[in-house]
């Protein structure tokens, strides 16, 4: 079940659960965000309201570990400030956030972005989070869809998005691409991951990475899900840094090809219209994840 979540409701919110902060505007965010919706308050503040029922677990676990985890990473992420409680106007706990000055890597001009230096801040932040204490860390599973399992979870929806595939792409080599993932295994101890290090959720300032948001998805397992960055996002000589930064070995970016072919999939058939901008994008990244020795 989605709600519509309003300025007029998050006012009505703020102003119930926090009246210290009630004279401050709100505004939306755009994008405003997927799983949760966003909005600034006032200059230093963001709103983020989980949008479905889904993803309304997401919001206790942010609390909890965002805190534990910011002393160890090397670029900013989110800072919990308070908590909102549910209402009779809105069902689930919410979040007060400070403000991360930058803009999303899918929107902002590529052109005059360094992208090999952002590559290689976001091979040293996963680093960073792979290194980090997992003990009593949330172990993947519903609340982050997976992310960090193998990626056979999606076994059967990665085949039928290959059949689909058939004459935009080589789907043949994709499915050889699939079962290699298959065959895979992470054979070390489990990690933290992002669980959706997507371009829309990486921010850049100054043509460099200022930081690292939602993380809605985070767990504790296997990490290839968080390398599919290389194909969504960095191109050429950054991917080529990313990868030998990150220093993982060549089972895990099998995975991790497993991971970006089910994303690309499940995002190009849920659009209606196979030849708009964003149907050809994700085609790129499908070509981009079936070059030859593509990271891997």
């Amino acid at each position: 079940m989605h709600i519509p979540i309003t300025v007029p409701l998050v006012t009505s919110l703020v102003a119930q659960q926090f009246p210290q902060y009630a004279h401050l505007p709100i505004q939306a965010v755009v994008p405003g965000g997927v799983d949760h919706r966003t909005f600034r308050l006032g200059d230093a503040l963001l709103l983020r309201l989980p949008s479905a029922e889904g993803y309304a677990a997401q919001v206790k676990k942010e609390q909890q570990w965002l805190p534990r985890l910011v002393q160890h990473l090397p670029v900013s992420i989110p800072t919990p400030v308070a908590m909102g409680m549910p209402s009779k106007a809105y069902p689930w706990h919410w979040s007060i956030y400070r403000w991360i000055e930058g803009q999303s890597a899918d929107t902002i001009d590529a052109t005059g972005v360094h992208w090999q230096s952002v590559a290689a801040e976001l091979a040293q932040f996963l680093s960073a989070l792979h290194a980090i204490d997992t003990t009593g860390g949330p172990l993947v599973g519903l609340h982050n869809y997976h992310r960090g399992a193998h990626p056979a979870v999606y076994d059967q929806a990665a085949r039928s998005y290959i059949q689909q595939f058939s004459g935009a792409i080589d789907a043949a080599y994709a499915l050889a691409v699939w079962e290699r993932a298959m065959r895979s295994q992470w054979q070390q101890s489990a990690v933290w991951v992002h669980g959706d290090l997507a371009s829309g959720n990486i921010l850049i300032k100054e043509e460099q990475l200022a930081a690292e948001i939602e993380f809605g998805c985070m767990g504790v397992g296997d990490p290839a899900c968080d390398l599919t960055i290389a194909w969504t996002l960095l191109r050429g000589e950054a991917r080529q840094t990313f990868k030998d930064r990150i220093g993982l070995d060549p089972d895990t970016w099998a995975r991790a090809r497993g991971w970006a072919l089910w994303k690309a999939g499940f995002e190009w058939v849920a659009l209606d219209n196979k030849n708009s901008p964003a149907a050809q994008k994700q085609l790129q990244v499908l070509g981009d994840i079936l070059e030859e020795n593509a990271c891997g």
